[in-house]
């Protein structure tokens, strides 16, 4: 008895192999074949001497040291969120759940500049704090503050469909042999959700570095104190120095590829200990 073959929805190997490998190359190959083609027409010497800059080592701290700071606590709220998300029910709740993709859809520099009119020293919430003495909006923590907005969705997305998988019969098993809730969301859920939040992270992460739109407007693009490392090379464009952004922005991408790495580490090792169950 032959075995049936099964039916493809897209049929043709050849076909769909081929648009996918052209789709790819327009969009990703060609882009990054480009970035390292004008990078190759420095030495290495000139590669290094570029990205060791003084202000652009002081843009590299402060896009990392936020986007990190950034990420770190996305991680956390977005854990918070989306286990309100999934474990409660409460009036308004798909209105919250939408507003969580508002990020997404509302363009980048229209963030900005609604952040920037909030945290300064005139808008509501900045007005309160400087009152205080303390300053939001043309700082790192105003840069922070824009990095979590557009940052909290990956994690949210990434852990939501995760905790709405997750068997509650093991929690409810721990519960009636004694297990207190602190014990059981670290022995039970907490094992279940942390891949997913690394992805999360990593994900907020890897589109902090690299965020230009809803950050040049409240950082103040000080140098050497609130200057983003998306703004330099945009400087060294408007120059007409292609050879030196692409360098400054091929240490961004070496970045980007290190952290989808990462992600996609966790995930093959996460897809690995569920297999072997």
């Amino acid at each position: 008895m032959k075995k049936k073959k099964s039916k493809r929805v897209i049929p043709g190997f050849g076909l769909s192999m081929g648009v996918t490998i052209s789709i790819l190359s327009i969009v990703v190959l060609i882009p990054l074949a480009s970035l390292v083609a004008y990078t190759a027409q420095m030495n290495f010497g000139q590669i290094i001497e570029t990205i060791t800059r003084p202000r652009v080592l002081a843009s590299f701290e402060v896009s990392f040291l936020t986007a990190f700071i950034a990420s770190v606590i996305n991680a956390v709220m977005g854990v918070i969120l989306a286990w309100v998300l999934v474990r409660y029910d409460f009036p308004m709740k798909r209105l919250l759940d939408g507003m969580i993709e508002l990020p997404f859809a509302l363009p980048t520099a229209v963030a900005g500049i609604s952040l920037t009119a909030l945290t300064a020293d005139t808008g509501l919430i900045g007005g309160f704090f400087a009152k205080f003495g303390i300053k939001i909006a043309y700082t790192r923590v105003g840069i922070t503050i824009a990095l979590i907005f557009i940052g909290i969705p990956f994690v949210v997305r990434a852990v939501q469909p995760v905790l709405e998988k997750l068997d509650s019969s093991y929690e409810e098993a721990a519960g009636v042999l004694g297990a207190s809730r602190a014990r059981i969301f670290r022995k039970i859920i907490l094992p279940e959700i942390l891949p997913a939040a690394f992805t999360g992270f990593g994900l907020a992460f890897g589109r902090c570095i690299g965020e230009y739109g809803s950050v040049v407007f409240i950082a103040g693009n000080m140098p050497y104190e609130t200057e983003i490392t998306p703004l330099i090379i945009m400087s060294e464009l408007q120059e007409y120095d292609y050879a030196s952004a692409t360098a400054i922005a091929l240490v961004m991408l070496i970045a980007s590829f290190a952290l989808l790495f990462f992600v996609n580490l966790i995930q093959a090792r996460n897809t690995k200990i569920i297999k072997g169950g």
